[in-house]
Order: C-alpha cells, then structure tokens, then sequence
C-alpha cells in the first residue's frame, strides 16, 4: 500500500523558487486538500492561494495569506472555507463585517441631508436637543444599537429634570432621525411606537397678576429686559431675541425680520413707550448688532440658567416663555382688543375668506393694541398687594 503524502511547514518552508532556465512563479498543489496550493514567486516569497470555479464556470484564484503568517492547517480551514464560497457566486473572502454608524454620525447626517436641506427653522433647536440631551448619552453608540427602552429611560431622565415638553420635543427629533433612516436602510426597523409622548392636551398656562408683577418686578439685567419686551409686544421669542438695532425705526417702529420658509408673523409694529424704554436702556456693543447681546455677535444665549435664577428669585415656577405670549393675549382681551387684530398682532395666520382677502396691514390698530397691552400690564405691576391684618377679638 502506497504511503499518503504529506506537506508539512517545514516542508513548506523548504520550498525554493524556479530560477532556471529563467525565474517562474509556479504552485505546489497540497496533496491533503483539492484547490488548495502553495504558490513560489522568484523572489522567494510565498503565500497560499485556493482554487474553484464560481457557479458560472469560471476559475476563481483567491489568496490565503502568506506562509510565514500560517500554518499549514490554518491555511487549509481558510481554504476550505474560500473553495466553498466561490462554488456558492460569492467573494472567497468573506468581508470584514461593516462597523456600524454611530448615532452622532447618524444625527449629523439627517441634519445635512433634511435639516439644512429643507432649510428648517427650527435647525438650531434641534442641534441644541442634541447636544444637550441626546449625544451626551447616545453619541458614540450605534444607531442601530439603540432600543426602545433607552428612549424611554433618557425621556424619563428628561421629563424628570426639564419637564414633559422638553422630553416630548427630545422626542420628535429622535424620532424623525429615526424615520429618515429607516426609508434608507432595508433592515433598520424603527424602535418608536405610538404613546411615547409625556405631556398630554394643548398648554393652557398664563401668568396670573401675582406671578406677572413678581417676574417683572425680579427680572433684570438682560434677560429681564428681554422677557419684559416680549411680554409688552406679545412676539415670538426667537423673533424677541433676534431683534437687531438696525430693525428699529426712529419712529419706534420694529421691522420684524421674516425668515424664509416662515409661516408668518406681525410684519411690522409700533413699539409702546414703555417697551421702547427697556430697549433704549440695553447697552451697545461693536461687531453686535443685537438689541439683547450676548457674547461674540449673536444675540443673548444664557436662556435656561438665567430663567431658573428668575425662577429663584421671582418664587415663579412652571412658566415657559412661551406662555408670556399667552398671558399677552389674555391680556389684549381684558383690554377690549377684538381678536381678530390681537391674532394679526401676534402673527397669527387668519384661516377661510378673511385671511385671503383682507389685506389691510392694521398698523394703527395693532399699534393701539400694543398701547392697551402696556397700559395693563402697568396697572398690574405698578398695583400694591394689601395684606389684611385680622380683627382684634373683642374683650368680654
């Protein structure tokens, strides 16, 4: 009986190159596995290489990795596994598996391609929410990675520290990411279900007279001057906060800046004496255009820890700033304003025939309107709270 050959690593390694009659690059065929050879190029370096046709007949040659670097029955487990995969039409080496983005990169990305691209207003309220609540916890993580239960443990930790809305707002822009990247990628299921929100029914918070006269009368420096005006004007905060001294006529007259895509706002109003006041009185600074500066040349930005020292201090809690404007138009309706000029003040879209028609610009009567605003508020804030000392009881 014929004995079985062998070829071993030190048979391996003994392997010399062909260089007569001139150098040639030739393969030793492993005679204990079928497509699979030790290839010897002239220069002396080897490597091990399988063979097998793929399913269309064609002979696919794929490199195992060199000798020096494996032994010959690793080699071999390689091999088997290559062989295998060209007969089934795929690559012999299977790829090294694609490490998966990380939700920042993810994130970032939605923000180019969907943020920037629909030029959406609210983009730098959305990188705030990121980079205040969500990458801190999720940004060097996979995205696919993320489960159903961490959204609700990190909406859990920001209802409990910043409220309801706050965590309902984290949750529309994880969400959306999660929706634009599950249009792009055929396995990524979104972990999102219905019933995620935390705060439920429309807001219906105003500040009553107390609460009003107390941040009023607390609010100072920038952001008090800030949360005054918006108050005595009854606009949007963004709008309140971006107002430039360029935007200001000598008349008194605030041109309100339109950004594009926005629905609709004032347009343009006669500020009231007293808003005028607090505006005059805000310090200038050069390469800053903005009436409420902050640092470098953007407008104030401090928001949230200056509105927890007012919180402090006025004794005034689970207000938003949004409210004001709410509290603005209650107060328009105390005043006898008829709401169809308090909503064209606001900025309102007005709905059905009225809203296409009428295009009258109302600027007197907005601009008495802001009048009886701040002549409300006056009467509030200026009105002293009486304490009633009890009766004395009477001596038998």
């Amino acid at each position: 009986m014929t004995r079985r050959e062998k070829l071993t690593d030190k048979q391996v390694a003994a392997l010399q190159p062909k260089l007569k009659p001139k150098p040639l690059r030739y393969s030793k065929a492993d005679p204990e596995l079928s497509g699979h050879y030790i290839r010897i190029m002239p220069s002396g370096a080897k490597s091990y290489a399988a063979v097998a046709r793929d399913p269309y007949g064609k002979q696919i040659w794929a490199t195992i990795g060199a000798t020096d670097l494996l032994k010959i029955e690793e080699a071999r487990d390689k091999a088997r596994d290559a062989i295998k995969r060209i007969r089934a039409g795929l690559p012999a080496i299977a790829p090294p598996p694609v490490k998966p983005d990380s939700y920042k990169a993810v994130a970032q990305a939605w923000i180019k391609r969907h943020v920037e691209a629909k030029k959406l207003r609210s983009q730098k309220e959305i990188e705030r929410i990121l980079a205040v609540y969500v990458f801190p916890v999720w940004g060097k993580r996979d995205f696919i990675g993320i489960r159903r239960s961490e959204i609700t443990t990190l909406l859990d930790v920001i209802e409990d520290k910043n409220g309801a809305p706050q965590a309902d707002a984290t949750l529309a822009v994880i969400r959306g990411i999660a929706n634009w990247y599950a249009k792009r990628h055929d396995d990524y299921v979104s972990p999102f279900v219905r019933g995620m929100k935390r705060a439920t029914g429309a807001r219906a918070r105003i500040l009553s007279d107390d609460e009003l006269r107390a941040v009023w009368r607390h609010g100072t420096g920038t952001f008090g001057a800030f949360v005054k005006v918006a108050l005595l004007t009854a606009q949007r905060r963004e709008k309140v906060l971006s107002m430039r001294w360029s935007d200001i006529a000598d008349d008194g007259t605030w041109t309100i800046a339109t950004a594009e895509r926005e629905k609709g706002n004032a347009g343009f109003i006669k500020l009231p004496a007293q808003a005028l006041a607090i505006i005059k009185a805000q310090p200038k600074f050069d390469g800053n255009p903005h009436v409420f500066a902050g640092r470098g040349d953007g407008p104030f930005n401090g928001i949230s820890r200056a509105k927890k020292t007012l919180d402090k201090a006025s004794g005034v809690t689970g207000w938003r700033l949004h409210d004001l404007r709410r509290t603005a138009k209650t107060l328009l309706g105390r005043a006898h304003v008829l709401p169809h000029i308090s909503e064209r003040l606001l900025g309102h879209a007005l709905a059905g025939v009225e809203g296409v028609y009428d295009q009258h610009d109302y600027a007197d009567e907005k601009a008495d309107a802001l009048k009886r605003l701040a002549a409300e508020i006056d009467k509030i804030v200026e009105s002293k709270v009486v304490r009633l000392r009890p009766k004395a009881r009477a001596h038998a």
